[in-house]
């Protein structure tokens, strides 16, 4: 292709250019056939022999070549870019276009460029909702002076680049959160003599998978550890913090059954080694040949207990400080004693949290809506009477426990476990 003709010179060349690169038919098209589009329509109507979009990687601290025309070998060799180095990293932290006459090692950092015979470059920042997303720039094999002009119609290519651009990443987001959810979705909570279950998760008005979870598993003394916890955040880094929290905890109740000794070593593992994730968490081992409840709470909302015959109770847990927030002060644990047919309800604050509404309130209605009847029927109050016909702000995650007392548990359980991964 000739690198010479001056595209959008005339007002008629630059109303077709508009109209090819916001073509309605665009928008019918995937995320991947409308970038592979885009990118065919800039290198025809520039006269341009090169195109290449790339991406800030996750660190956002460099630019990842992710599609090409013309200059493949950039995403085929996988170049990375410095943010502020170079060409295309200049762009990215300047946000705004940049064009060069002449290219050579002194004014790219990527040597593709100048190997490949590319004369002039002009490249323009990928902007959606505030944030810089990448990079898009074209390049000539003859000397070509760009202008404003041609900087203008690029942006307004990069524009539609960075919105199909942020779809993709959204969508293959949330197909990898959905993926992990299903993954630690159980097919069934873990039968446990003495005890049955049910659970319940809603997500929130956002609609993203997140970090909230639930998990029961027996331990090697025969004792059933009960986990509700909440990640701070939305989205696949919530979830896969999530991931990790549960993991280190499920191991880590192979060396100690003290819960605050348990979410002291698991808090210590978040500190450092996911210093930006910080999460609620209740741990609760449970008893059943001494009848008793052993928790621990960092940072979350109390459990719920009910006996038959009997209003139900607001567990008085000593709170401490959330996952991931360094306090220096040790973790506490509380034992209370459990009556024959109890049942306990635990939940995430999405369940009692609502604007304009007072959270002790909520927890209150909750009281009195827990009462000693099976666990399914338990949630069903339960959501009806926190939910109802809407949809929650946030994440639901409930977990519900109650005690068949006329069974005697198994002096051997075989290892079971149950675990619900949801949004936070």
């Amino acid at each position: 292709m000739s690198a010479e003709v001056e595209p959008a010179g005339s007002p008629e060349e630059r109303l077709r250019w508009l109209e090819a690169v916001t073509d309605a038919g665009l928008a019918q098209l995937s995320v991947d056939r409308l970038l592979d589009e885009l990118l065919d329509k800039v290198r025809e109507l520039m006269a341009v022999d090169t195109v290449a979009v790339l991406l800030l990687d996750p660190s956002r601290l460099f630019l990842i070549a992710t599609v090409a025309r013309g200059i493949e070998e950039e995403v085929h060799q996988g170049v990375r870019i410095p943010l502020g180095r170079g060409f295309a990293g200049r762009i990215a932290q300047e946000r705004h276009w940049v064009a060069i006459d002449h290219v050579d090692h002194r004014s790219v950092h990527n040597p593709i460029l100048w190997e490949k015979g590319i004369a002039s470059l002009l490249g323009v920042p990928l902007l959606a909702g505030g944030s810089v997303l990448g990079v898009l720039h074209v390049g000539t094999l003859a000397p070509r002076a760009f202008t404003e002009q041609d900087a203008q119609l690029l942006q307004i290519v990069a524009d539609r680049v960075a919105i199909a651009t942020q779809a993709r990443m959204s969508q293959a987001e949330r197909a990898a959160a959905a993926i992990m959810q299903r993954t630690l979705l159980p097919a069934q909570l873990p039968d446990v003599a003495g005890l049955e279950f049910a659970a319940r998760y809603v997500p929130g008005d956002r609609g993203e998978v997140g970090g909230d979870w639930y998990d029961v598993f027996t331990l090697r003394s025969g004792a059933v550890c009960l986990v509700v916890g909440d990640v701070v955040g939305h989205g696949l880094d919530a979830a896969q913090a999530m991931g990790h929290i549960r993991a280190v905890l499920r191991a880590t109740a192979l060396c100690t059954e003290d819960p605050a000794e348990l979410l002291t070593r698991l808090d210590e593992h978040v500190q450092y080694f996911q210093a930006d994730t910080m999460a609620t968490v209740l741990c609760g081992i449970l008893s059943l040949s001494t009848t008793t409840l052993r928790a621990s709470s960092a940072g979350h909302p109390p459990p719920v207990l009910a006996a038959p015959h009997a209003s139900a109770t607001i567990l008085t847990i000593p709170v401490d400080l959330p996952l991931g927030v360094e306090s220096g002060h040790p973790r506490h644990s509380i034992t209370v004693p459990l009556p024959p047919g109890f049942v306990l309800c635990l939940y995430t604050d999405g369940l009692v949290e609502r604007r304009g509404i007072v959270i002790d309130d909520n927890i209150e209605k909750l009281r009195q809506t827990v009462t000693a009847q099976t666990p399914e029927a338990v949630c069903i109050d339960v959501m009806r009477q926190l939910i109802g016909p809407t949809t929650p702000e946030d994440d639901v995650a409930l977990l519900v426990a109650r005690h068949l007392p006329s069974t005697q548990p198994s002096t051997t359980p075989a290892p079971t476990s149950a675990v619900v991964a949801a949004r936070a």
